[in-house]
């Protein structure tokens, strides 16, 4: 309890509310009380990454509180600054039921993160071992930021951090200031503002575009609900898992990014100013934040700035002075980005079309890596397109207002859209982190299909009765279709690939049917109408749906038709989690090296795999790093720039073997075969100071260390030794 006060403190007096006076300051009027808290947090966020860098770089971390107590010196000693305590011009107060809604959704994204997070990443030991591989490279990479700037790989001593890492400096500011384990931020307190704020500001953009409290209401539910529709029985993570809910914990560049996206997203859409050049310092701080907060964010608003640069130039002849700014600053800090942030490197990412269809292949019918048939491959594409179509069909209304195209904020929604749809199609990655794109624009995808969806059901003219009963009709059918048809997955041996279009080809004869049924009895428009608030309601809690449907009891399952008790098990719609991937005694060693050895110690470990993969290695090992906040000569390498552009499709870049054999092999032999002429090496080529040996992977035995260095701490089959 005592974290949850002191880091509440901070967020509020030390991020917040210096951030509200700086936008206040800067961009005062016309916004409700959430909306300036929210992107108040935003500016402060910004600021404080900024001020830590500079910060760390003096080796003084704490300094960084220099910002909010200067801030608050400054705008209680000049006058023309204390006005904005009071803060003035306030939009309209939203409607208590839109306050609700917004309450609901942060809420249920907390309970979603309880009951699919928080339950794998426990705070107690031995549930603390088993934490989801990519929590100890985030713990490493903030304790690198804690000590080191700039950043280095810390997994690997002497590889460049070619990666968004702001949020870490983030989380190394929190941690200095607070005095609150980086675990405990990572993994419980720091994404709930990022989230709370994230949803306001979705609201507030989705008020904008659409004019209404009600289509904010409706986009911040499609932003957190909706997904691409699954209809088959088993767990579909292959369509369904992704977006907010997911990745709010899971994935806190992608949380940290979408939330400052948000914001300067906000400030594109909203009142224009008189056109002073104070106005401008937020939207351009919060880009240069967003620059280094998640790659995958200035593509998209490049992109979007573009599609509202065209629709300026078609309804005036120009594109307005604010948008060709804010085009160039995106541009020059899109440039930084890659040679000077990311230094050209691809991070895995290929030109590869289809990928995302080729990888959803492999998992539907449980072959893996194997090369799908190309009409398989032509038919599962059909699939994927039909659902992002059921998922956004109300983007298809604004077809009926065709000048509704034209209008800047909507453009720049559809703008961000393409690009997420565009690059999921045209991008490889091995773990799918191009989709990264797509999960980012869900909100703005989601904003034009209720823009979209309003127009269409406005023209219609149907009855809150009519209205209702299409939009409940797709929600039976996201249970009635997959039960009629009974395609498992992943499918059984020996059955065909081709049951994958079944239930959608039923959804679209059924569709057909009913549409033209429709357009008979009620006309076009009105057809039009229903069917998408029907596939509204199909895609609404698609990850649930699959979630159901894949935990049917197996006496359900025998009955139902074609044959779907013969499929293969389920998989989760989760990752899997391995049973240990800290081992027991590990963290102690760690916190015990932590503590005696200098932030500027270079360790080696005989540690490279996680436990129990040892053959083939999966170099996904970061808990050394993680835990000690030191730098490791090698401990695991697959996540690294120089290892990912070493992957090409059809290979696994978790095993791919290091790329330094002698370094390797001299870091190996101070434990398999160690002497002083070994240990002389690691000290004198390479810097190593101690020595965090896994007592299983010794070879020689701890004695023979033991003649060679000196034996600091040894729990549960770890020992650490300082080199002499």
């Amino acid at each position: 309890m005592g974290d949850v006060v002191v880091f509440a403190t901070y967020i509020g007096l030390g991020v917040c509310l210096p951030g509200v006076l700086w936008t206040r300051a800067c961009r005062p009027g016309g916004r409700t009380v959430a909306e300036e808290i929210a992107l108040g947090l935003c500016v402060g966020y910004a600021i404080e990454v900024f001020a830590y860098i500079g910060a760390r770089a003096l080796g003084m971390p704490l300094l960084v509180v220099a910002w909010p107590a200067g801030t608050y010196a400054l705008f209680l000693a000049v006058p023309g600054l204390r006005g904005h305590w009071k803060g003035g011009g306030r939009d309209h107060p939203p409607p208590l039921w839109y306050s609700w809604s917004l309450a609901l959704a942060f809420g249920f994204l907390v309970a979603w993160g309880a009951a699919s997070y928080f339950r794998l990443n426990a705070l107690t030991w031995p549930e603390l071992g088993r934490f989801v591989s990519d929590v100890p490279f985030h713990l490493a990479l903030i304790g690198e930021l804690r000590h080191h700037m700039p950043p280095a790989v810390p997994m690997v001593a002497g590889e460049p951090l070619l990666y968004h890492w702001f949020v870490y400096a983030h989380f190394a500011a929190a941690s200095w200031i607070t005095g609150v384990e980086p675990v405990v931020l990572l993994t419980r307190l720091a994404v709930l503002p990022m989230l709370a704020a994230l949803v306001v500001l979705i609201g507030a953009t989705a008020r904008r575009v659409s004019g209404s409290w009600t289509g904010a209401s409706l986009a911040v539910a499609g932003s957190v609900f909706v997904a691409i529709p699954s209809l088959y029985l088993g767990g579909n993570g292959a369509f369904t898992w992704g977006g907010i809910p997911d990745l709010a914990w899971a994935s806190p560049t992608q949380t940290f990014g979408s939330v400052l996206f948000a914001a300067v997203v906000l400030l594109l859409t909203g009142p224009r100013g008189r056109g002073r050049a104070r106005e401008w310092l937020p939207p351009a701080l919060l880009v240069c934040a967003v620059t280094g907060a998640k790659a995958t964010c200035l593509p998209m608003l490049g992109a979007g700035l573009l599609a509202m640069a065209a629709a300026e130039a078609a309804r005036r002849g120009r594109p307005t002075r604010p948008t060709v700014a804010a085009l160039a600053i995106t541009s020059v800090c899109f440039l930084y980005a890659q040679v000077v942030l990311f230094g050209g490197a691809r991070q895995a990412v290929v030109v590869s079309p289809l990928y995302f269809v080729r990888a959803a292949w492999g998992e539907l019918t449980g072959q893996g890596d194997a090369a799908p048939p190309p009409g398989s491959l032509a038919a599962l594409t059909m699939v994927c397109l039909l659902g992002w179509l059921v998922a956004w069909a109300g983007i298809a209304g604004l077809l009926s207002r065709p000048r509704a195209l034209l209008r800047p904020p909507l453009a720049l929604m559809l703008g961000i859209g393409a690009v997420g749809l565009g690059t999921a199609m045209l991008l490889g990655h091995p773990t799918r982190s191009q989709l990264f794109f797509l999960w980012g624009a869900y909100p703005y995808l989601m904003i034009a299909t209720v823009c979209g969806t309003i127009a269409v059901v406005r023209r219609a003219g149907l009855s809150r009765r009519a209205r209702w009963g299409a939009f409940c009709a797709g929600v039976a059918a996201a249970y009635v279709v997959p039960v009629l048809c009974g395609v498992r997955v992943p499918l059984g041996p020996g059955r065909s690939d081709l049951l994958l279009i079944l239930p959608y080809a039923v959804l679209v004869a059924v569709a057909a049917v009913a549409a033209f049924v429709l357009v008979v009895v009620w006309g076009r428009r009105r057809a039009a109408a229903v069917l998408v608030l029907a596939c509204a309601g199909l895609g609404l809690l698609a990850d649930a749906h699959a979630f159901v449907l894949g935990h049917l009891p197996a006496s359900v399952l025998a009955r139902l038709p074609g044959g779907a008790g013969s499929g293969g098990p389920a998989p989760a719609t989760r990752p899997a989690v391995r049973s240990e991937v800290v081992p027991p005694g590990a963290m102690a060693a760690a916190h015990w090296l932590r503590d005696h050895s200098g932030p500027g110690d270079l360790v080696a470990t005989n540690a490279h795999c996680l436990w129990g993969q040892e053959s083939p290695c999966d170099s996904r090992h970061f808990w050394v790093a993680a835990l000690s906040e030191r730098r490791v000569l090698v401990e695991g390498w697959a996540f690294t720039a120089r290892s990912q552009e070493r992957w090409r499709p059809g290979l696994s870049v978790n095993h791919l073997p290091f790329w330094d054999e002698p370094m390797m092999a001299a870091n190996d032999a101070a434990f398999t075969a160690p002497s002083a002429a070994a240990m002389r090496l690691l000290r004198d080529r390479y810097g190593v100071r101690w020595l965090f040996a896994d007592e299983r992977l010794t070879g020689a035995g701890p004695e023979a260390i033991a003649r060679f260095a000196d034996l600091g701490f040894r729990s549960g089959g770890y020992a650490v030794y300082r080199l002499s």
